[in-house]
């Protein structure tokens, strides 16, 4: 059971991609080939996905975690490294978000991608990339965690630029690949210093030793560090870019580039959240450096607020989500840094359904309005498209934290945790939350009314051809609306309540001296409704602006122009990475072509030989009259040249 919850998405993978091999070029052949490759692919995961709610019964609920070794990998000295599957309440839990997703998301494929012309290269890839994904959560040793982090990397490429003809997919999944290569680039660096100072790669062997160590320091640039704080900034900066955090944020939303269904797997529910997830294994390690937990409450909440900031401005509906998703990442990581993970992996649970939901819907909308992803385009149409309509209500009232749905009680625990941990940057932390509770709130419910709601603002062509998503679409949107509604209140006192310390069962640790996860049981009953206030009245405002009095929204972008605009172009972030490394990059590179590659090599080089070899034949030849007093006059010249030489030598 175990085993096969995790290699059932590879079967699939490689028949897929067998598939996609030998498509056949008769209609008939290549719709058979599509089907099967669906078939195969979707059936693998919905059969890991039941193995996985088992694996949770069994491991979460009654404690019986366990290992599962598979082969010894490498074995080097003492350098001994074997593949093991590592089942504890940590992975149960992201066995239920990866797999319950991804089987909705393949479903739903079936129907979103009917048209394109190469299913199977498509559902081969969703395949591969839950496989990755569940070889990351599984992994018992830095190495094989390494495996699947890159694992998932690579298919986010192939998944972002599936549609290669388009040429801002391929720039979009550069741009993922490249970023997410220097969040890489540290946490390479930190599993390196993690076996410098352990001697292992083990987790178990990492752990146990980690307490003797936790005064250690190591000499870097002349300089003595305090070893641990060292490892775990590295180890964060790789989280940094996995879960697009501020300064590696800027893939995020670029990779809306791809499929619908790309966008709900990857990049809302289970790639991005590979970062907590980390953090989380790790506990046993950033506990004992509360410099590097305060550095990763500070990025949190900063990520939070800022990207909340330009979700309240943004006109593509994709992209509206994927800065809402940035944002929420953000509060799970701030929940990390004050030590409540459990909280953070609760939000992460909770936010895995309604983000899901609230990508597929969008693309259910888009599939509606003919491929329209602006909302200034849309409008009015929530009669034509009913069901869509009210899921999407489920997964903004999640999203905006309003008690009874999942959100409500998974943010609210994590605000209540910072605020609770009575250290200057969890208030910093609680204080960001409310406000990118408030613009999210907001944010949310402007996407509602201008999609759905008002006049409508679409082409009449458009609008003629409005209409409700087949069945295979719709219906994996239910399974993630019952976890929008119901995983909150189901899992409160397992994650965070009563029972978390016997369901966690020691897959996470925390030190007495951090207690913000307890200490939040018992903050103030102001700390815990000041973030629903704010929530509805950020609703309010949004029905105010966008429904009751839709033309003030322009009117305070004229009057605010400098902050709109500041707003709109992402704070400028990428025109200043531009500025900073892409045109210095091309600069340099254009230099070393043209001077270095060019004028230097080749010119001395090959073409500089050739050149001085044409030259020399070229008045060679002149020598070649073809008149015979000329080749006389030569050969005389010559031998008296002959003579010459002989008489001086001999003399």
């Amino acid at each position: 059971m175990y085993t096969a919850a995790i290699f059932l998405p590879l079967v699939g993978f490689l028949i897929a991609g067998t598939l996609a091999l030998f498509t056949p070029e008769d209609e008939k052949k290549r719709k058979a080939n599509d089907r099967l490759a669906q078939i195969v692919t979707c059936t693998g995961l919905l059969i890991s996905a039941a193995l996985s709610i088992a694996i949770f019964f069994d491991v979460g609920l009654h404690g019986n975690a366990k290992t599962v070794h598979l082969f010894t990998w490498i074995q080097s000295g003492t350098f001994d490294v074997s593949w093991a599957l590592r089942f504890d309440t940590l992975t149960a839990v992201m066995m239920i978000v990866v797999t319950g997703v991804s089987s909705m998301v393949h479903v739903y494929s079936c129907g979103y991608m009917s048209h394109d012309p190469n299913i199977p290269r498509f559902m081969g890839y969703l395949s591969l990339f839950t496989f990755c994904m569940l070889m990351l959560i599984t992994a018992d040793n830095l190495l094989q965690l390494f495996f699947g982090w890159e694992g998932v990397g690579l298919a986010s490429y192939l998944l972002i630029g599936f549609w290669y003809h388009k040429p801002s997919a391929n720039a979009a999944a550069m741009k993922a690949f490249l970023v997410n290569r220097v969040g890489d680039f540290g946490f390479s660096l930190g599993i390196f210093a993690t076996f410098l100072l352990f001697g292992s790669a083990d987790f178990d062997t990492i752990f146990a030793a980690v307490p003797e160590h936790a005064d250690t320091v190591i000499t870097l640039f002349g300089t003595e560090w305090h070893a641990m704080t060292i490892i775990c900034l590295l180890l964060f900066v790789g989280a940094m870019g996995k879960s697009a955090q501020l300064g590696l944020h800027t893939w995020l939303p670029d990779a809306m580039e791809g499929p619908t269904p790309v966008s709900a797997l990857i990049h809302a529910a289970t790639m991005v959240t590979a970062g907590v997830f980390m953090v989380a294994r790790l506990s046993p390690m950033f506990e004992f450096s509360d410099t590097a937990l305060n550095v990763v409450t500070i990025v949190g909440a900063s990520t939070a607020f800022f990207a909340a900031t330009i979700g309240c401005v943004q006109n593509d509906i994709k992209r509206v989500i994927a800065y809402s998703t940035c944002s929420q990442l953000g509060y799970m990581f701030f929940a990390c840094g004050v030590s409540a993970y459990s909280a953070g992996v609760f939000h992460l649970m909770t936010h895995g359904f309604f983000k899901a939901l609230l990508f597929l819907g969008a693309g259910s909308v888009i599939h509606a309005m003919s491929d329209e992803q602006d909302m200034r385009k849309m409008g009015g149409i929530w009669k034509m498209i009913p069901v869509t309509y009210a899921l999407m209500w489920i997964g903004n009232l999640a999203l905006a934290g309003i008690p009874p749905f999942a959100g409500y009680f998974s943010k609210d625990i994590v605000l209540e945790a910072a605020y609770a941990s009575h250290t200057s940057v969890g208030v910093f932390a609680y204080w960001m939350g409310i406000g990118a509770a408030f613009m999210t709130a907001f944010y949310s419910w402007r996407l509602l009314f201008m999609t759905f709601h008002g006049k409508s603002r679409a082409d009449e062509v458009v609008l003629a051809h409005v209409h409700e998503s087949p069945k295979i679409m719709i219906l994996p949107l239910l399974p993630l609306a019952a976890g929008a509604l119901f995983a909150g209140w189901l899992g409160y006192e397992n994650f965070v309540g009563h029972n978390a310390t016997e369901f966690w069962n020691n897959a996470i640790l925390i030190l007495p001296s951090h207690p913000g996860l307890e200490n939040a049981h018992h903050v103030a009953a102001w700390v815990k409704y000041l973030p629903l206030v704010v929530g509805v009245i950020g609703i309010s405002l949004a029905y105010v602006l966008y429904l009751a009095a839709p033309g003030i929204p322009g009117k305070l972008a004229n009057a605010f122009s400098g902050l709109y605009k500041f707003l709109l172009n992402k704070w400028y972030w990428d025109e200043l990475y531009d500025f900073l490394f892409v045109r210095p990059a091309f600069y340099l590179g254009r230099g070393f072509w043209k001077g270095g590659d060019e004028e230097l090599i080749d010119g001395v080089g090959p073409n500089g030989f050739a050149r001085a070899t044409k030259a020399i034949a070229g008045k060679a030849s002149r020598l070649q009259t073809g008149y015979l007093y000329h080749y006389a006059f030569v050969m005389l010249a010559g031998v008296a040249i002959l003579i010459t030489w002989y008489l001086f030598t001999k003399g």
